[in-house]
C-alpha cells in the first residue's frame, strides 16, 4: 500500500509539472499547491521530453507529405500550442526588462508589463528565426537528425533552466505580477532527478555530441546565472523562460555543428 501511495504522489507531482509547463489538461484529482510545485521541478525535464516528442511526431508526419521547412514550422507551432508560448513570453519580457530598465525595480516593472516592446519583439523574432533555420538545416541533412534535435532540445533546455532554481535566488514580485506561480526552491534530490532526465536524453545521442552538449549547456547555465544575478539579483519565471529558449537554440547549434553520427 505504501508503495502505491508513493507512486501516486510522484504521478501527482508529474501532473503538477505538466500543468505548469503546458496547456494539456490534467486529472481533476491532482492537487496543486506551492509546496508541490517546488517538488514538481524534478519532473520539468520529463515534461520537456514529452513536449519534444509531440513536436518530433508532428514534424515526422508532416515531412512525409510536405517540404522540410514547412514541417519544421508546423512542429514549432505545435510546441507553442502545447505550451501556450510560455517560454517565448518569458524571453520577450526578459529582453524588454533588461533592455529598457536601468534599475532592478525598473526591470522587474517592465517585465510584468503585458505589452510587447521593441527589445522583446527583436529577441523573440530572432530566436524563432534561428530555431527554424537550424532545424531546417538538420532536417535537410536527415529527418531523424531533426527528430533527435527536437527531443534533445526541448528536454535539455528545460533541465538547464529548471536547475537555476537550485542555485539562484528567487526575486519576489508584488501581488500585481502577471506571472504564474513559480517554483521558488529546489532540494538536492529534486535536482538529481531533474539531471537524470537530461542524462537519459544525452545517452540517445552519440558520445561526441553528448559530451559537447553537456559542456556547452553547463557553460550556458553558468553564464546565464551570472547574468541574471547581475541584472536583477536572481531569477524570475520570465528569466527561466529566457534561459530555456537560449538553451534550446544552443542545443540545435551544437547538434548541427558536431553532428549525430
Amino acid at each position: 500500500m505504501s508503495g502505491e501511495i508513493k507512486w501516486l504522489r510522484q504521478l501527482n507531482l508529474f501532473f503538477v509539472a505538466m500543468s505548469f509547463f503546458t496547456r494539456i489538461p490534467v486529472p481533476s484529482w491532482v492537487v496543486i499547491d506551492r509546496d508541490k510545485l517546488n517538488q514538481a521541478s524534478r519532473y520539468f525535464g520529463l515534461v520537456g521530453l514529452m513536449i519534444g516528442l509531440i513536436c518530433a511526431l508532428v514534424f515526422w508526419l508532416a515531412q512525409l507529405i510536405l517540404p522540410a521547412s514547412i514541417a519544421i514550422l508546423l512542429a514549432m507551432v505545435a510546441g507553442v500550442l502545447v505550451t501556450g508560448g510560455f517560454h517565448e513570453d518569458g524571453l520577450a519580457d526578459t529582453a524588454d526588462g533588461f533592455g529598457g530598465g536601468w534599475t532592478v525595480e525598473d526591470k522587474l516593472r517592465i517585465m510584468k508589463d503585458s505589452r510587447l516592446g521593441s527589445y522583446g519583439a527583436l529577441a523573440l523574432g530572432l530566436v524563432l528565426l534561428l530555431k527554424w533555420q537550424l532545424l531546417v538545416e538538420l532536417a535537410l541533412y536527415s529527418p531523424m537528425a531533426a527528430v533527435s534535435a527536437l527531443v534533445a532540445g526541448h528536454t535539455l533546455s528545460r533541465v538547464v533552466a529548471s536547475s537555476l532554481i537550485f542555485s539562484e535566488q528567487y526575486v519576489r514580485d508584488d501581488d500585481s505580477s502577471k506571472s504564474k506561480p513559480i517554483a521558488e526552491n529546489q532540494q538536492l534530490n529534486d535536482l538529481f532527478i531533474l539531471i537524470a532526465s537530461g542524462i537519459f536524453v544525452l545517452l540517445w545521442l552519440n558520445g561526441v555530441a553528448a559530451f559537447v552538449l553537456f559542456i556547452t549547456l553547463w557553460l550556458v547555465r553558468i553564464l546565464l546565472g551570472g547574468f541574471f544575478r547581475k541584472q536583477i539579483g536572481g531569477y524570475t519565471g520570465d528569466t527561466l523562460g529566457a534561459a530555456q529558449q537560449i538553451s534550446e537554440v544552443c542545443c540545435y547549434l551544437v547538434i548541427l555543428a558536431v553532428g549525430l553520427s
